[in-house]
């Protein structure tokens, strides 16, 4: 029996290659001549950097950039084997986890160290940047970034500004003379796994702002900064992105890498198992395992188990799913694809006592349903 094991991580107590391990102990308690593939994966957000550096064994990288507030800190970055492609997660210079809850401003951060982190790749002679962009500290629509590439931002009165959330909307001229000249044949592919357009109501500061440390008025001031900057940016280069999903990202860092770089938006979960070459692997498989933290009803849009479900239902390979909480019902589990979907939970317990737990509890579950699955025919 041929099995796929091609988890993401539980958040909080297992990274994707330790669930992959976790399973698999399961799976060789009760089926040991099972032949099994292990492929960690991730959604395109914390991780898969990691994930698609050590599948292409390649090495990491360490750059010193800024962080959101402009303080000069050590950010990593992947490179691939082949030297041709960086993975770089904006969340390591321009994360919200580099600041303390007192910090968070985004009238104040900038994504400048994205932007050198950036640089960094492309004087390491990398032709194409893979770039996650979640966990944002960030409400800059990309300027912070693009400053490091060389663009400028200046008000009405041709004074430059500085390329901060809160200057957003006393920009009125973009220019490009001084881009950095080796930016341009770079291929850039972002992954976005969210549809938010740029302003508005559903856009990057009201839904994201108050995340970041936003108050009502900083929301308001924000949404007004990213339309100007909208215009201002479709003047410029002669198209408006603001209504596109995923331009919202990142604090309008969605919007930003299309004005800036030129970038395809992309689920992130698609782009990892591209990578990964997943697809070929499913063909073979007799049986698909998977898992993530919690299974609820975001899980079915655009998630690593969504990716996979799709996947197996075009060949007709049964998917399991293994997960700390399970919040979906029967006729969702059904409805998205998924054969058999359980919790790793086997009695009542406390969050810290599950975390601590969770590689017994997680091989254990995975033990009940290999044999459920082997001795029910399901072949």
């Amino acid at each position: 029996m041929y099995i796929l094991v091609a988890p993401d991580k539980f958040r909080g107590s297992l990274e994707a290659s330790e669930v992959c391990q976790s399973i698999s102990d399961g799976i060789h308690l009760a089926y040991p001549d099972a032949e099994i593939v292990n492929i960690p994966l991730a959604d395109g957000g914390e991780g898969t950097t990691r994930i698609l550096t050590e599948r292409s064994n390649g090495k990491f990288v360490t750059a010193i950039v800024r962080d959101p507030l402009g303080r000069y800190i050590e950010a990593e970055y992947g490179i691939s084997g082949d030297g041709a492609t960086a993975f770089i997660e904006m969340a390591a210079a321009s994360g919200l986890n580099l600041l303390k809850p007192f910090e968070q401003n985004p009238l104040l951060t900038s994504t400048i160290g994205t932007g050198e982190l950036i640089v960094h790749a492309i004087e390491a002679g990398v032709e194409e940047i893979i770039l996650g962009i979640g966990g944002s500290a960030t409400t800059d629509a990309g300027i912070g970034m693009a400053y490091a590439l060389g663009y400028e931002f200046f008000d009405e009165n041709n004074e430059a500004l500085a390329p901060i959330g809160g200057n957003l909307s006393r920009i009125k001229l973009i220019s490009s003379e001084k881009v950095y000249h080796r930016l341009k044949p770079i291929r850039f592919t972002v992954a976005c796994d969210v549809t938010n357009p740029l302003y508005g109501e559903s856009g990057a500061a009201y839904v994201y702002g108050p995340q970041k440390g936003a108050s009502k008025t900083m929301v308001s001031q924000l949404d007004q900064g990213l339309q100007n900057i909208a215009a201002v940016a479709a003047e410029t280069f002669g198209y408006d992105v603001s209504e596109k999903p995923g331009t919202g990202a990142a604090g309008g860092l969605g919007a930003g890498v299309l004005w800036f770089l030129n970038a395809e938006l992309r689920e992130g979960v698609g782009i990892v198992m591209e990578r990964c070459d997943i697809e070929n692997h499913v063909k073979k498989a007799d049986l698909v395992i998977t898992g993530e933290g919690k299974v609820d009803e975001q899980t079915l849009s655009g998630k690593v188990v969504k990716g996979l479900a799709d996947l197996c239902q075009k060949y007709q390979v049964p998917l399991a799913v293994v997960c700390g909480t399970l919040m979906i019902t029967s006729t969702e589990t059904k409805g998205a694809g998924i054969t058999y979907a359980v919790s790793v939970l086997n009695r009542p317990m406390t969050l810290t006592q599950a975390e601590d737990e969770a590689y017994s509890l997680v091989r254990d579950a995975t033990f009940q349903l290999v044999r459920l699955f082997f001795h029910s025919g399901q072949k």
